[in-house]
């Protein structure tokens, strides 16, 4: 069994609780839920929507049609009414977001319990618990959802959630940021927690002084986070790069979205892989990884952690807006890598250096500052091979492949349930993994990817020498993510 509910109406109707708390209630039923959150730049007004979809098995993105849409106002049947399933039901009327949840616990026969449980959370108690009587008792509808109990257990969180708790558990001392969606979450998820962790969060005034107070704070020996999205981190390469000749541990998080300059603020896009992999001036070494999940997005942050503080290079996280705010259910637990912190007081100097941070401009002197750094580089290479690097699922047998990285991993992994395909998710994007062996004698070799032109086939040109022809290449790139069935059609096509 799998649903899926549309919530949709103007920013400041509430149609973002009102998707939280049927989520957390049909996650403590033991369902497996996901949903992602659509948009505008707008404070109040506009049309906002997110779409939930639960099954009783593993789901990691949503379907392109709806089971039930519930329009909090005349807009979003407007515009949705197309997206309903042959026998799909509308919920609409001059009602309140809470109103619905209760016609929503009516229609799923949940106990009204439940939802008294969620309105503790929230504010107005006692207003709220009326106005959701009323919406459970006048749910006179025949059609009915029924979510009966079944085993709890799992974790309902989004990606900034995982990045926030990755990063508190990998020791983390001081995080910097300006605020720039989709990476301004992440600074909502670790500010309340300072106080109990240990830990600053500080909002500058822009992206640079950004950038150099994290640095500053690391040559300390503080373990020092910052996050932007692509058009702050722009303004931070100038620092990033003294990062790699410097030789400072910091660790970077670029939530990205569409660009080029404000591109299309709230929405998904992986156009900033190839400026994550050569942003910076010069020839330095950094890691990028790049999580696909919740999981992934814990235990990626503590890598990072781990190879900046051990390596004293630059560590980038690679997300996005999808992966950054879509929330979604799991059993796996995370795997933190513990990373000793830099403590060592040593003369920092963004000039060509010997090992005590003295500048040296003599040609031997420059010649051993950069082979030092190269040695450096083939050391932390050789350390990243006991991680993960990739993970391959699907028909490991297969002769066709799927190549990708990031937020696409959940809808890639719902797609190919009944194709004789194996997908390839590259978590370590710098240094690149050793795939050459998964893509011998392949038959086709296809990749997935939110971008007009298909980065991560270049990536694997440049390492592996195998080059993916654009027929191949199924892209998406209007800023919204990709639908499972949609891409399981695409998918198909490429295989016959």
């Amino acid at each position: 069994m799998v649903k899926s509910i549309l919530f949709g109406g103007k920013a400041g109707q509430g149609p973002n609780i009102l998707t939280q708390i049927i989520g957390e209630a049909l996650v403590k039923q033991g369902y497996y839920v996901f949903y992602s959150r659509d948009y505008q730049s707008l404070i109040r007004g506009g049309h906002n929507f997110n779409v939930l979809t639960f099954s009783r098995f593993p789901i990691n993105s949503n379907e392109s049609k709806v089971d039930l849409i519930v329009a909090l106002d005349e807009n979003t049947v407007k515009i949705h009414k197309k997206d309903l399933k042959e026998n799909g039901e509308i919920l609409t009327g001059e009602q309140d977001n809470i109103y619905f949840a209760g016609a929503l616990f009516k229609i799923m026969r949940l106990e009204f319990s439940l939802l008294e449980e969620e309105l503790k959370k929230l504010r107005n108690f006692d207003e709220n618990v009326i106005s959701a009587k009323k919406g459970y008792c006048e749910e006179k509808r025949k059609i009915k959802i029924n979510v009966p109990k079944m085993k709890d257990g799992k974790k309902f969180m989004n990606g900034s959630q995982g990045i926030a708790e990755g990063a508190i558990k990998s020791g983390l001392d001081v995080y910097y940021a300006y605020p720039m969606t989709p990476a301004t979450p992440l600074m909502f998820e670790l500010a309340p927690k300072q106080e109990k962790g240990n830990f600053i969060v500080l909002e500058l005034e822009n992206e640079i002084a950004v950038m150099n107070a994290a640095l500053g704070s690391a040559m300390t020996g503080a373990k020092s986070m910052i996050g932007t999205s692509g058009g702050g981190f722009d303004l931070m390469t100038e620092a990033f790069s003294m990062a790699g000749m410097a030789e400072i541990p910091i660790v970077c998080y670029n939530a990205s979205r569409p660009g080029p300059s404000t591109g299309v603020a709230t929405y998904s896009g992986q156009g900033d892989l190839q400026m994550a992999r050569h942003c910076g001036h010069g020839e330095f070494f950094r890691f990028v990884l790049a999580p696909g999940d919740v999981s992934e997005c814990e235990e990626l942050t503590s890598q990072s952690f781990y190879f900046s503080q051990k390596y004293k290079v630059p560590a980038i996280i690679l997300s996005d807006k999808h992966l950054a705010e879509s929330f979604c259910t799991t059993l796996e637990k995370s795997e933190i890598t513990k990373s000793k912190k830099s403590t060592k007081l040593i003369r920092y100097n963004s000039y060509e250096h010997n090992e005590t941070g003295e500048a040296v401009e003599d040609a031997e002197g420059i010649i051993k500052g950069v082979e030092r750094r190269e040695k450096i580089k083939k050391m932390a290479e050789k350390d990243a091979e006991k991680f993960s690097m990739y993970k391959v699922y699907g028909n490991k047998s297969s002769k066709n492949v799927i190549l990708s990285y990031g937020s696409t991993k959940g809808a890639i992994l719902d797609a190919i349930k009944d194709l004789d395909v194996k997908f390839i998710q590259i978590l370590y994007i710098e240094p690149f993994p050793d795939i050459e062996k998964e893509l011998k004698n392949m038959k086709n070799i296809l990749l997935v990817e939110n971008s007009a032109t298909g980065m991560l086939a270049d990536a694997i040109r440049e390492k592996t020498g195998i080059q993916i022809e654009d027929k191949n290449k199924i892209l998406r790139y209007d800023g919204r993510p990709f639908f499972y069935d949609e891409l399981n059609e695409e998918i198909g096509k490429r295989l016959k």
